[in-house]
């Protein structure tokens, strides 16, 4: 979709400016990068998150970044680190007892996007092994995909929705419809027991792996058990919006709608940019700046299918998300990796709370170029 006739000067000049700055930073981090997998910056370095622990399921964001950025200026400086961080992240696949339901962030990112580009035929079959591995964790009984390893097989968390594209994808070039169902089962199962009545999100519900029952909803990475986790939210209106793109069923872009609607509404509050939990106490204050990238990312999928008077609606939003968020979080300073801070894995871990992670840097660039339509459509 061209966005621009749905930005006032103001606006569109205010995102061309973000995406030479963009290009700027990033271009300096590429090259300062080698072939480090980034995932949160320790004194203003990027530390090697394929040596700490190359099974990470945020190893495939800065592959995103790289394609993005190659498909928007065409540079081979992209396209190599990519192929490069490929080359170390696909060993994993010789190992898929050792990866989770988050092989839709790796591989969407990395080897999809590269058969999206340039049509590798490798890469394209490296993309059918890691979807083959999602298909795998299915649970028929419960329909489900299991989130987790070790002894959590009835774990199902929100995050989820995000991978399912994979599955989609995997079905179009297969023909294969197995995997298509296989993301409808989860999808319809999301709907029951994860997504909640007024909009909210559950983040982990458990499930009786025998009967399907549901068990429990523990807290995860929100504030507890019945909160509202922001980022949890924004997997929400982003994983509906594309559950309808991928199937056309109504039911998914209300669901979408209700979600995004619930987002705005508790952001609108705090001037766009997110609290880790919306649900929290108000003491102590924290932000999620990854939330409001996510969500914006969504909504920006949304405005796509929802009528012709509730675009704006869903579109100005996105905008004050990017716009709030990037103000009070980014840093441009080119001699320190990272761009968006204050992005939160979670409400309790102080380590990984109110710093720059790098899908918060990946969802902002993929806004930016959406806005300006030169992105490269990921899921």
């Amino acid at each position: 979709m061209n966005y621009n006739g749905r930005m006032d000067q103001e606006t569109l000049k205010w995102v061309e400016t973000k995406w030479q700055q963009l290009q700027s930073k990033l271009a300096v981090e590429v090259k300062r990068m080698g072939e480090k997998i980034p995932y949160i910056p320790v004194d203003g370095r990027y530390v090697d998150m394929g040596e700490k622990n190359i099974f990470w399921w945020t190893n495939g964001f800065y592959g995103g970044i790289l394609w993005q950025m190659y498909h928007a200026t065409k540079d081979e400086m992209y396209k190599e680190a990519a192929i490069n961080l490929s080359k170390r992240l696909d060993e994993t696949l010789e190992f898929p007892n050792k990866l989770d339901h988050d092989v839709g962030f790796m591989w969407l990112h990395t080897a999809v996007a590269n058969y999206r580009e340039t049509g590798d035929t490798v890469a394209r079959e490296t993309g059918l092994r890691a979807a083959r591995i999602l298909a795998d964790r299915y649970n028929p009984i419960g329909k489900f995909i299991k989130a987790w390893n070790g002894n959590r097989d009835g774990w199902v968390i929100i995050d989820c929705l995000m991978n399912l594209p994979l599955l989609y994808w995997a079905t179009k070039e297969t023909g294969d419809d197995e995997y298509r169902q296989i993301a409808i089962g989860h999808t319809e199962t999301a709907c029951k027991n994860i997504l909640r009545k007024d909009g909210s999100t559950n983040h982990i519900v458990v499930f009786d792996v025998n009967t399907g029952e549901m068990l429990d909803n523990p807290g995860g990475q929100g504030y507890a058990s019945g909160s509202s986790w922001s980022r949890g939210q924004s997997w929400a209106v982003y994983g509906m919006s594309l559950a309808y793109r991928h199937t056309g069923n109504e039911e998914y872009l209300n669901r979408a709608k209700l979600a995004a609607n619930y987002f705005i509404a508790n952001t609108a509050v705090t001037d766009f940019v997110p609290v880790i939990d919306f649900r929290a106490p108000k003491e102590p204050y924290y932000i999620d700046s990854t939330a409001g990238m996510i969500a914006a990312c969504g909504l920006l999928e949304l405005v796509n299918y929802v009528e012709e008077g509730e675009k704006n609606f869903y579109f100005d939003a996105a905008i004050k998300l990017i716009k709030a968020v990037e103000a009070r979080c980014a840093n441009w300073n080119e001699d320190e990796d990272g761009i968006i801070g204050y992005g939160s894995a979670c409400y309790e871990r102080s380590e990984d709370r109110e710093v720059p992670i790098i899908y918060g840097d990946y969802y902002f660039l993929e806004a930016i170029l959406r806005l300006l339509d030169k992105d490269i459509f990921l899921w």
